[in-house]
């Protein structure tokens, strides 16, 4: 990344990879990245938000995005609500800027 590329605000860099700052959208009509939302990466899921249904929804959404293997997306917190925060383990901020 060049130095004129800001991070945006729904994004950090850690040493081991990415912090993404998610709200996300159960029951939509479409699996979609939408926008930015203030500090937030808006994304909607088909998933329902129960038994875990659309938190699976949006790790798989993010790896299939991202092309990389499930096992790098994690939900770090926010099991329960709408604001997650999940980690990218060892990704780099270009592939997600790009898509």
């Amino acid at each position: 990344m060049n130095k004129e590329q800001t991070m945006p605000a729904f994004l950090r860099v850690q040493a081991d990879g990415l912090l993404l700052a998610v709200k996300l959208q159960p029951r939509a009509s479409a699996n979609e990245i939408v926008e930015p939302l203030g500090d937030e990466l808006r994304i909607k899921v088909t998933a329902p938000p129960v038994d875990s249904a659309a938190n699976e929804a949006l790790l798989r959404l993010l790896a299939e995005t991202l092309d990389c293997p499930r096992s790098r997306v994690e939900l770090v917190r926010g099991h329960t609500s709408r604001h997650k925060l999940v980690r990218l383990n060892g990704l780099v901020p270009g592939p997600l800027l790009r898509s």
